[in-house]
């Protein structure tokens, strides 16, 4: 039996636009694996009547099809807008909730507001129409650009903090778990920006440290802004 190829097509949006909906949002996230720094998302408002060509998802283009498509996306695009959730926040509510408030802002963000949404399987806390699909972005061109957006966008972050911390080879994994990066774990300990709610950063941290992490889980410091002690 051979694989059946998904394509990638504006199926969805042209289907809402018969519905009557004509300002349709796509939203998608970059970096839930990574042990390092933020999670990204990008949210994209696409012009009908600009279609793109080569949308699908970003994990099967190379970093130069990324580049040029995200140039594109942004010059075409009736409105697109990327926002992130540190690794502080990750740690505090889970990956999964993370991202989905970095989708959300990312939607809040946009200058146009859309009237619903096409997602990658998650929904967010905001009023409007949701639809969640599977793979979406493999199959939604919107859903497809917003993944392309924030993959740059955090990629290029990566490179930043490449320049802070050299000896974890960020530009090269983008913080995932590599064998470069968790031997540089191994060998250095975790930063501040790495992620102690994932597995292979605890594992690379002192005993000292772990105790530590341990006794924050066990008294669940909430820290409220306002509240200085």
């Amino acid at each position: 039996m051979t694989a059946r190829t998904t394509r990638c097509t504006d199926y969805w949006g042209k289907k809402l636009r018969a519905r009557g909906w004509a300002c349709i949002a796509g939203a998608d996230e970059a970096g839930r694996g990574s042990l390092f720094g933020p999670v990204y998302a990008a949210a994209v408002i696409l012009d009908p009547r600009r279609p793109l060509e080569g949308l699908r998802d970003s994990k099967q283009l190379t970093a130069q099809q990324r580049e040029r498509l995200a140039e594109r996306i942004r010059e075409a695009a009736r409105a697109w807008a990327v926002a992130a959730v540190d690794a502080f926040v990750i740690d505090a509510v889970n990956i999964l909730q993370a991202s989905r408030l970095a989708v959300k802002r990312a939607i809040e963000q946009l200058r146009v507001r859309p009237d619903c949404l096409l997602l990658d399987a998650i929904t967010v806390d905001l009023s409007l129409p949701q639809f969640p699909l599977v793979h979406g972005d493999a199959r939604c061109q919107a859903i497809a650009a917003a993944s392309i957006l924030a993959k740059v966008e955090r990629d290029a972050a990566m490179c930043e903090w490449d320049r802070v911390y050299p000896q974890y080879g960020l530009a090269r994994h983008k913080g995932y778990p590599a064998a470069e990066h968790l031997q540089a774990l191994a060998a250095y300990g975790p930063t501040l920006h790495h992620r102690f709610s994932y597995r292979p950063v605890r594992e690379a941290c002192s005993p000292a440290l772990r105790r530590l992490l341990a006794m924050r889980e066990q008294l669940h410091f909430v820290w409220k802004p306002g509240l200085m002690v």
